[in-house]
Formats: C-alpha cells, sequence, structure tokens
C-alpha cells in the first residue's frame, strides 16, 4: 500500500473506519458479508477502495491487501473462486500439473481452471483470470491419477503431440495401481476416455 493510501486510511472516520477495522488482511469477502457491518455498505467500500484498504476483485467481490516484504500478496486462488462461487465444492488447478504425470508433456499453461458444479466461463477476477468449467464430478485434491484421466480428457485441447501422449499413457500403466486407476477411470473419464483405458486393459 502506498503512502498516500496508508495516510489516508489512517484518517477514516466513523462507520467507515469501524468496518475497516473489521476487515482481515488476505481475506476474501463477498458485498453481502460486509453488508451486515454498514448502514451504507456501497458508500463505505467506495471509500475503503479508495484508499486502498480494499481491492475490488468483481461486481460484489473484494481482497483485504496483505503487506509482506515483497509488497501487496494476491488473493489465494481458492479463497477468491470460494468468494465468487459462494460454494467450498470446487477444484482448481493449472493444465501445467499435467506434466506430473510423467507422460512426456512438458508445456507450460499461463490458465487457472475451475472444475464445479454452479459457472462456465471464463471471469476476470481482480487482474487474474480463471477458466470455470461445470463437471458432474471432480476430486477435492488433486492425484496423479486423476490427472491421467483428466490429461486423457483434454487431449485435444493441449499444445501436445497427440499420438506420442497416448504411446506414453499406454506405456505408463503398468507405474499404477490399476485399480485406483480405474476407479478414476470410472468417476472422472469421458466416453472417450473410458473407451480408450478398456481397450488398453483388455489388449
Amino acid at each position: 500500500m502506498s503512502a498516500t493510501a496508508s495516510l489516508s486510511a489512517s484518517s477514516l472516520r466513523g462507520a467507515t473506519a469501524h468496518l475497516a477495522d473489521a476487515l482481515k488482511a488476505g481475506h476474501v469477502y463477498r458485498r453481502e458479508d460486509l453488508a451486515r457491518l454498514s448502514t451504507a455498505v456501497d458508500r463505505h467500500l467506495r471509500e475503503l477502495v479508495t484508499v486502498g484498504k480494499l481491492q475490488k476483485l468483481a461486481q460484489g467481490l473484494y481482497h483485504v491487501p496483505k503487506q509482506s516484504s515483497f509488497g501487496l500478496l494476491p488473493p489465494a486462488d481458492d479463497d477468491v473462486v470460494r468468494g465468487f462461487l459462494r460454494d467450498n465444492d470446487f477444484l482448481v488447478f493449472s493444465p501445467s500439473s499435467y506434466n506430473t504425470v510423467g507422460l512426456g508433456t512438458t508445456q507450460l499453461y499461463n490458465q487457472t481452471l475451475v472444475y464445479n458444479h454452479k459457472r462456465h466461463g471464463v471471469f476476470l477476477l481482480g487482474n487474474r483470470q480463471f477458466d470455470f468449467r461445470v463437471k458432474p464430478r471432480f476430486p477435492k485434491k488433486l492425484s496423479l491419477e486423476f490427472l491421467f484421466v483428466d490429461l486423457l480428457n483434454n487431449l485435444e485441447d493441449l499444445a501436445e503431440d497427440r499420438d506420442v501422449v497416448l504411446h506414453q499413457a499406454r506405456n505408463k500403466l503398468p507405474s499404477f495401481d490399476l485399480a485406483r486407476l480405474q476407479t478414476a477411470v470410472n468417476s472422472y473419464g469421458n466416453m472417450a476416455t473410458r473407451k480408450r483405458f478398456r481397450e488398453w486393459i483388455d489388449g
């Protein structure tokens, strides 16, 4: 936060100062969360954004900046997505995570995927883009089995040599616990991935 913003923030008075005191650094808030603490929430929010006490991420979504020795810290992705969705049921990850599976993929993606049950589309939240995709099922956290399956699901959209990845994926099967991998395929695989997996196992 700049010295000017800090000076302005320290000069807040009355209800605006009361609202500012209730905010926790690093947290993400929705307007309705803060409306319970203010009788003129929109005016108070504008004032807090003006002095740098709050950063507006999207309509009705705000972040309280947290200072570090390197400057202001951005909000955690999970906190932003949780506030945007008003929900805890989602999975945030980058397609770059596919590189951990060991199928020869090396591309790095400047993309953040959000698997969820509510919203679909690309949304700008703060200065970050999030690609929300509605999925019927997804795990609470990443695993190699899930990433293996999800990579195959999305192979046509990735900047990789499709045939090379498929060859590597088939050769990689013996390194997995096949029961766990089968469960992941059944739970998260699309029709093409399920069919391909059956052919590999039966073959």
